[in-house]
């Protein structure tokens, strides 16, 4: 079997001799390329290896964007500082990078009227709009109506960017 050392050297070995070579420096004979003529093994450090194996693994998972989709919910009977409090959550979810749901639910009667429920995600889109784009129109799912709102690149790199220096230094 061909051998390869940890520095990149390689040899071709019998069995019992590549065992003897890997106790000898204390490391381990691990098999990567059966297949091949000779198969192919490696002289490592199995747990190191496994170590760094996860260690890379949990540092991609940890670069990859989260496509998280939150969501608000409004009624059509809503009064004005409960809707504020709805957009001021809705805007701290766009802050935080998260995609906005937000829906209009119908009870009983309601449904005859989605026009008001179009003018009130309309009103909730343009209170967002400073830090959201619209990214799919009103749309009736069941007994509700909704919108996607996307966070605005511009006004996230905005917030998490450096604050600004405060005055008080004179």
């Amino acid at each position: 079997m061909r051998i390869i050392e940890e520095d990149g050297s390689g040899a071709v070995l019998e069995i019992q001799a590549a065992l003897e070579l890997a106790e000898e420096q204390g490391l381990d004979l691990v098999e990567v390329a059966p297949n091949q003529t000779p198969p192919v093994c490696k002289l490592l450090d199995y747990g190191k290896f496994k170590f760094v194996q996860k260690k890379r693994d949990r540092e991609t998972k940890k670069s990859q964007a989260r496509n998280e989709l939150r969501e608000v919910r409004l009624s059509m009977k809503i009064g004005e500082h409960d809707f504020l409090a709805k957009i001021k959550r809705a805007r701290d979810l766009l802050a935080g990078g998260a995609k906005v749901k937000v829906t209009v639910r119908f009870r009983g009667r309601e449904i005859a009227h989605p026009d008001l429920a179009v003018k009130l995600l309309r009103r909730a889109a343009e209170n967002l709009a400073d830090g959201a784009k619209l990214e799919r129109a009103p749309m009736m799912e069941a007994r509700s109506l909704s919108i996607i709102l996307a966070p605005d690149e511009l006004a996230v790199a905005a917030n998490s960017g450096p604050s600004a220096p405060s005055e008080s230094a004179n």
